[in-house]
């Protein structure tokens, strides 16, 4: 009896040690399939930030983030616009259809963004600092550094706090090989370029860190070389005009139009420049070149640069 009684206690030991080790094994699955369903910490200007897995109410506030979750096959909440009553980029505008803005690039309208109820707010440090407390207690929030310069992070922040990073890699990867290609055939390589923006009262020039302006290095092309400012660009007086010194100069209008910056002055007193008397001075949408920050712009401004560069 003694033995029998023996043999019960240690088989319901077993038994015991079984259900334990079973239970504990599937409170271990569950918790990594919470952590999934949870979200992901995403590190980013600001600091580190818990987003939602799969977020569903995204607001832009700039426009590097747009083009990446556009061309993530991501349609946003709400959007930012570069003036009142622009809309969105001209060249995303049939992507877009019926999605509202929420203020401009430089001022987002904080209520409007609140009463969307986001799941995820996505701008820049260096336009919208001030604002990130604000924000962050609406939703989870993550800022790039920087817009248009070094863009290339913008993009691959945005595809993280998506969880898209591999298909962004490949984005980039599939441009880089078309620029270089496209690069050789208009024969890009050991020609110097001048990428110019006419604005109010000045002209800039955008230099290879920009977001043009590393796009068309990056075919190809190079800057003249030059002190640049800390965001890779030089802003110079109309009567500077022969600092546009590059073999091939491209040039956009900050007011998307041919009024209201200093585009009259300048043209009139650089006839005798290289580029524009041998005819190769192409103007282009400001709207695609200055605000197209991404995949989906960069390759718009390739198949301009194919276009005007070998006619």
């Amino acid at each position: 009896m003694e033995i029998n009684k023996s043999r019960s206690r240690r088989l319901l030991t077993a038994l015991g040690a079984l259900v334990a080790a079973t239970s504990l094994a599937l409170t271990g699955c569950g918790s990594a399939d919470s952590e999934v369903a949870d979200g992901q910490v995403v590190t980013h200007a600001m600091g580190e930030t818990k987003v939602p897995a799969n977020p569903q109410r995204i607001v832009v506030l700039d426009s590097p983030h747009l083009d990446a979750l556009v061309a993530l096959g991501i349609t946003p909440a709400a959007v930012t616009e570069r003036a009142m009553g622009y809309g969105a980029p001209k060249y995303l505008a049939d992507k877009l259809s019926g999605v509202p803005t929420v203020g401009t690039i430089q001022d987002p309208d904080v209520d409007a963004i609140a009463n969307l109820a986001p799941d995820l707010i996505i701008g820049t440090k260096v336009r919208h600092e001030p604002l990130y407390t604000q924000l962050s207690g609406i939703a989870p929030t993550v800022f790039s550094e920087n817009s248009g310069t070094n863009w290339h992070e913008q993009a691959n922040l945005t595809a993280a706090a998506v969880g898209k990073s591999a298909e962004m890699t490949e984005l980039l990867t599939q441009l880089d090989t078309r620029a270089k290609a496209v690069g050789q055939r208009i024969g890009a390589p050991g020609k110097t370029v001048s990428m110019v923006r006419f604005t109010e009262d000045r002209f800039r020039l955008y230099g290879p860190e920009t977001f043009s302006g590393s796009l068309l290095a990056q075919v190809g092309f190079r800057h003249p070389a030059r002190e640049w400012n800390k965001y890779s660009m030089a802003e110079l007086d109309p009567e500077q005009y022969e600092q546009i010194n590059g073999d091939v100069v491209f040039h956009a209008d900050y007011t998307g139009s041919s009024t209201g910056t200093t585009k009259a002055r300048v043209t009139a007193l650089w006839g005798s420049l290289p580029a524009v008397a041998g005819g190769r001075a192409y103007e282009v949408a400001d709207d695609t070149w200055m605000l197209g920050i991404g995949v989906l712009g960069a390759n718009k401004i390739i198949d301009d640069i194919e276009r005007l560069a070998t006619k």
